[in-house]
């Protein structure tokens, strides 16, 4: 006969608060999440305030369709020879990793506390609900299967601090994972591309304070160990933490999976870096640049590059692995105190995979709205705008910039990231010599924002801008060529050119006002305009309102001077010959005799 069996129901979820749970002989607890709601802060299906026992090896608690166990501040340590079960899926491509952390330990003996992870101990292939055999291991060619689940063992991995792609530690089917360390894994063949691949992770359920060390200058490995979701905001901002994450960044890893490949030169990946601000009113998430962005922000679909739409939130799913690196040498904590109850598919979580969507989940608990796109509505107080550097059709990296009130010229923890892993080809913000891909600012109208850029062949660079927001829709954001002295409002046009081999760490700067002046509002309220007429290959500009002109300029796509023209006269119409021009995209730049400027792409196609 069963024993201590409880089931919450669907159609009657119960909320269950203990001081201590112990499950004996064969009784089980079976949570079905379906029927609990993850916006009420601080409750679970079940919250256990000190330890879990599972006492005997028939012993078991089924979490299924998220559900999830808290434990308290009273937590020491689980015991038992009884194994908790919970659901994870990866991603579906048996040549990309998901980097993972395990909500379990081996039940190998009863001791009280944490134990570690050993993959052909504590990941079971699923029967039924409730049901499930150890996986295995037996692959040819590198390839994990799904039906049956064998894991391909080659590709579990560890990196405990390291500085070179030599330290990761092989981790194999019997290898071991402390709790709190993650570890790669790769998925496998004939998964669905809906459900992804789904693993039973069973084993005796991790709690209580976990330490993870971390060294100067090196990266770690690590993952949110609990079988529960965990507060990337508590964890970033834990004073313990603080002291000791660099750039107060989580670094998840993404992989290009249109590359049908284990060869390691053939890799197309990158780390996407997190982070989010005290309050937890403003994440900033910017993606690894192997995708390309369409002008509105979203991803560009028609691009080689995978497009997984994948975007780091606040709440950490059960099993997700990141990188973190050490600002000094010490021992990071996760704790009881980082676990809440949020499912996956809530807005503000993200298992980093490529299947199933998330829903928007925006409901009075959580204080972070997210647009269409995946974007975050800030606060009205901040400022925020994104910019695309895009590689010839390569890629793109994106540089996001947060302003605030609050923000120094220093560095601001919870609102800037430094970049993870720079490429050949590659940009990023600069402060105080170091490469930021996140960066903040108090904004001012005159503040100068210096970009970097460095290239390893000739190559196409365009820039462009998205998610601008709570700037005033008349104020510009300049692309400063310092080198041509052109600056281009990236508001209203991109600028693209092209550029030899070398280090532009000079060259470039955002700007929100031009050099000695003061609103360029002077040409959109008089009608001024500029317009390239290709039938009759004629450059002509509009000025019904009769403004001092001083001097026409026109430049090509690489920031070339072409001609310059001194016109000095108010006339209300003047033309000039494109005949002998290339086609392509040039820059006309108009100067008024009080200095005001402005900048107007035109594209030149002479008729043959």
């Amino acid at each position: 006969m069963k024993k201590n069996l409880l089931y919450a129901l669907l159609v009657c979820p119960i909320y269950l608060s203990l001081a201590q749970l112990t499950v004996r002989n064969d009784a089980y607890i079976f949570v079905d999440g379906t029927g609990f709601d993850d916006s009420v802060a601080d409750v679970a299906p079940i919250f256990v305030e000190n330890n879990i026992n599972l006492q005997e090896a028939n012993s078991s608690i089924y979490l299924r369709n998220e559900g999830q166990i808290i434990q308290g501040t009273g937590a020491t340590g689980n015991s038992g020879l009884g194994k908790l079960s919970v659901y994870q899926e990866g991603t579906v491509n048996n040549y990309a990793y998901n980097y993972w952390a395990s909500p379990v330990g081996n039940v190998s003996v009863n001791t009280t506390g944490n134990s570690t992870f050993i993959p052909n101990q504590n990941i079971y292939d699923i029967t039924d609900i409730t049901n499930s055999v150890i996986a295995g291991y037996a692959t040819t060619g590198y390839n994990g299967t799904s039906a049956p689940l064998n894991i391909e063992s080659y590709w579990l991995w560890k990196f405990n601090p390291g500085a070179d792609y030599s330290a990761w530690d092989y981790v194999g089917a019997s290898g071991f994972v402390d709790a709190g360390y993650g570890f790669t894994m790769k998925g496998t063949v004939g998964s669905t591309p809906i459900a992804g691949q789904q693993y039973d992770f069973r084993g005796k359920p991790n709690a209580g304070e976990i330490n993870t060390d971390i060294v100067l200058g090196q990266e770690t490995l690590i993952g949110n160990p609990y079988p529960s979701a965990m507060d990337a905001r508590d964890f970033i901002h834990d004073p313990n933490n603080s002291l000791l994450l660099d750039a107060g960044t989580l670094y998840y890893w993404e992989q290009d999976q249109t590359i049908t490949s284990h060869t390691l030169t053939a890799y197309r990946g990158g780390y996407g870096a997190y982070t989010i601000n005290a309050s937890g009113t403003v994440d900033s998430y910017v993606a690894p640049p192997f995708d390309a962005y369409n002008s509105d922000g979203s991803l560009n679909t028609s691009g080689s590059a995978a497009t997984s739409g994948k975007e780091a939130r606040r709440y950490i799913p059960i099993g997700q692995g990141f990188m973190v690196k050490g600002a000094a040498t010490g021992t990071l904590l996760t704790s009881d105190s980082h676990r809440v109850f949020y499912k996956k598919t809530g807005g503000q979580s993200e298992f980093y995979r490529t299947a199933e969507s998330n829903t928007e989940d925006n409901t009075a608990r959580h204080t972070i709205v997210y647009d269409s796109n995946g974007l975050q509505i800030l606060p009205e107080d901040f400022k925020r705008f994104r910019l695309n550097v895009d590689f010839g059709s390569l890629y793109t990296r994106q540089l996001l910039h947060n302003f605030h009130q609050t923000a120094s010229s220093d560095f601001d923890y919870g609102l800037e990231s430094k970049i993870y892993g720079a490429l050949s080809a590659d940009a990023n913000w600069i402060q105080n010599n170091e490469p930021y891909v996140t960066k903040a600012d108090n904004y001012q109208v005159d503040l100068k924002i210096p970009l970097n850029l460095n290239l390893d062949a000739q190559q196409v660079i365009n820039f462009r801008l998205s998610d601008i927001q709570n700037f005033d829709s008349s104020q510009p954001i300049y692309l400063h060529d310092i080198e041509n002295n052109l600056y281009v409002d990236l508001r209203q046009q991109d600028y693209q050119l092209n550029l030899p081999i070398g280090s532009y760490a000079t060259r470039f700067e955002i700007t929100f006002e031009e050099a000695n002046t003061l609103s360029t509002d002077e040409f959109a309220e008089n009608n001024f305009n500029v317009l390239q007429n290709n039938t009759i290959s004629e450059l002509v500009v509009l000025n019904p309102n009769n403004l001092d002109i001083n001097t026409i300029e026109l430049y090509d796509i690489s920031g070339k001077l072409v001609f310059s023209k001194q016109v000095k006269n108010t006339n209300t119409r003047l033309s000039y010959s494109t005949k002998n021009l290339s086609d392509g995209v040039y820059l006309v730049k108009t100067i008024l005799s009080n200095s005001n400027v402005t900048t107007k792409k035109v594209i030149v196609a002479n008729k043959k």
